[in-house]
């Protein structure tokens, strides 16, 4: 497939949705989006401050990269903000490399998902194994929940360290140190978000409120009327600027590239992975088809701009996505209204949040790591193949103990050792005996994939080939494909006859194998005379080869 930089090709959602657009779907997504910017604003600062930043930054985040993502992306209803799945990655960026070389690590995942986007590589993504997914996606809700521990319980600790066995002694270390009121509010704000739905189902009029709205406001009002002595916005970090976000440069400096790239690319993919899937979800909520390629165009654009407002990176949010659906969102509109109802909310009631309890935003994160974990899998793991089963169970395993980077490249080369290893068991090469063949001719059928994987047990078999052979006859009309290790090996097979005074023959070449062995020059060795269409045509020529040499 050719690689094709068409800028012509950059149409958002947003311009297909204008033609026809009327005031009842106005007012829908007006409704959609103010719902999904109430959900917004708790998750918004939880997220940002879990991932070591300020909450002020989670919530601009929420308003530049969502707004980007809304008005130029690939999906109609896709809601754009910093996720849970991010807090493992920048915590650990942020300890080792400070928090300007997140804003620049976070600016150059913008721009590789840009190229991805341009370079149509959206549809690639979907080769990632389901089994990858789960296990880093179970492991990441892992490591947030324990990155939350310290702030719910109030554990007397300056700072987590990154890694996840120092990080666990130290909490078991402190765990002497904890603060009861802080813990009593976490668990009250834990259980009314577990059971908000239900009071909602009794008295509707509490449905137009968010479960983590409702967990924000009520745990704050029981704060503030019983002047608990907890940890809040206001005493960590002075609460939210009423203002516009002060203009940076996160640019990495050419001695920090080297360093900030493999973060960068552990962003950008989990950033395309994450959004896409969401957009994926969605699409089978509307009846409608994203478009890959534009929504990976819209997180790039949205994580170059935000770092430059000291944002955190950004990518689809499935819960806030799903939100918007329920409540009637069908066009991008509803997500930038989401972002102008953040934005109201910043520069309105900015000075309210400095009475917001810490450990209040730690429960709403680890209600979001639950609920983010697919952990019925492990439990249907017992259906499923050893494969599966061992693909899934590292990707999870590294995920937790060492980083995200680490376990999908482990994930991805254990599913392709699998998978090379299952396509050289469906390849095989019988001898065919039912035939009325001449002496000194010998014919195999070939099945399967001639790749690199199936050359040794393909070679094994043929070696075994009578040692009067002087015409070998290969049908290939069960040959799915060939490789260039493929045609090596063909190759030598040739050389091997040649030397013994013998033929190869090729016979019902599919399209891609005939076009390989003519580029690859094992054509012009053969010679056209011995590549033939069908057997009975190969049969022929053989008997014609064993009639010369007896002349």
């Amino acid at each position: 497939m050719a690689i094709r930089f068409r800028f012509k090709s950059f149409r958002p959602k947003l311009l297909e949705t204008l033609p026809g657009y009327n005031r009842q779907q106005l007012l829908a997504d007006a409704s959609a989006g103010l719902t999904v910017g109430v959900l917004a604003i708790p998750l918004a600062m939880a997220f940002a401050i879990a991932s070591g930043a300020s909450p002020s930054s989670g919530l601009w985040t929420a308003i530049i990269a969502g707004a980007c993502i809304s008005a130029f992306g690939g999906s109609r209803v896709q809601i754009g903000g910093p996720t849970g799945a991010f807090i493992p990655i920048l915590y650990s960026i942020i300890v080792v490399y400070g928090f300007h070389n997140m804003l620049a690590a976070t600016f150059m995942a913008g721009v590789l998902l840009l190229v991805m986007g341009l370079t149509g590589m959206g549809s690639l993504i979907r080769l990632i194994p389901v089994s990858v997914v789960i296990g880093f996606t179970n492991g990441i809700a892992v490591v947030i929940a324990f990155s939350q521990l310290r702030d719910f319980f109030g554990l007397d600790v300056d700072k987590l360290p990154a890694e996840f066995f120092a990080r666990l002694r130290i909490l078991s270390e402190n765990a002497h140190s904890v603060d009861w009121p802080t813990t009593a509010l976490g668990v009250g704000c834990v259980a009314l978000v577990l059971v908000w739905g239900k009071l909602a189902e009794r008295w509707p009029r509490l449905g137009v409120i968010p479960a983590q709205m409702a967990a924000l406001l009520l745990g704050t009002l029981v704060s503030v009327l019983f002047s608990l002595p907890v940890e809040t916005l206001g005493s960590r970090f002075n609460g939210i600027p009423q203002e516009l976000p002060g203009f940076s440069f996160p640019l990495p400096s050419l001695e920090s590239l080297g360093r900030l790239l493999p973060p960068a690319i552990t962003i950008a993919l989990l950033g395309a992975i994450e959004s896409l899937l969401s957009a994926r979800v969605a699409d089978a909520q509307i009846d409608d088809r994203h478009d890959p390629n534009q929504e990976l165009l819209a997180q790039g654009i949205a994580n170059m701009a935000s770092p430059f407002f000291g944002g955190i990176p950004a990518t689809g949010a499935i819960a806030r996505t799903a939100t918007n659906v329920r409540a009637g969102g069908r066009t991008p509109l509803a997500g930038l209204v989401h972002c102008a109802t953040l934005l109201v909310v910043v520069l309105a009631a900015a000075p309210l949040a400095a009475y917001v309890p810490i450990s209040v935003l730690a429960a709403i994160v680890l209600i979001t790591a639950w609920r983010m974990g697919d952990w019925h899998e492990f439990r249907r793991l017992r259906h499923f193949s050893w494969n599966y089963r061992i693909i899934l169970l590292s990707t999870f395993v590294l995920t937790v103990l060492f980083d995200l980077t680490i376990a999908v490249e482990i994930g991805m080369v254990l599913a392709s050792l699998f998978f090379i290893y299952r396509m050289q068991a469906l390849t095989s090469v019988e001898q065919v005996t039912d035939t009325e063949l001449a002496a000194g001719v010998s014919l195999y059928a070939l099945q399967g994939s001639l790749f690199f994987g199936s050359i040794a047990k393909l070679d094994a078999q043929i070696e075994e080939r009578p040692a009067q052979t002087r015409v070998l006859i290969l049908d290939m009309r069960e040959l799915i494909n060939a490789d260039t290790s493929g045609i090596d090996w063909l190759h030598g097979l040739w050389r091997a006859q040649v030397r013994q005074g013998g033929h190869l023959l090729l016979c019902s070449l599919g399209r891609q194998p005939a076009s390989l062995v003519q580029r690859s020059g094992l054509l012009h060795s053969l010679g056209e005379a011995n590549i033939v269409t069908d057997r009975p045509a190969a049969l022929a020529r053989a008997h014609s080869l064993i009639g010369e040499s007896l002349q």
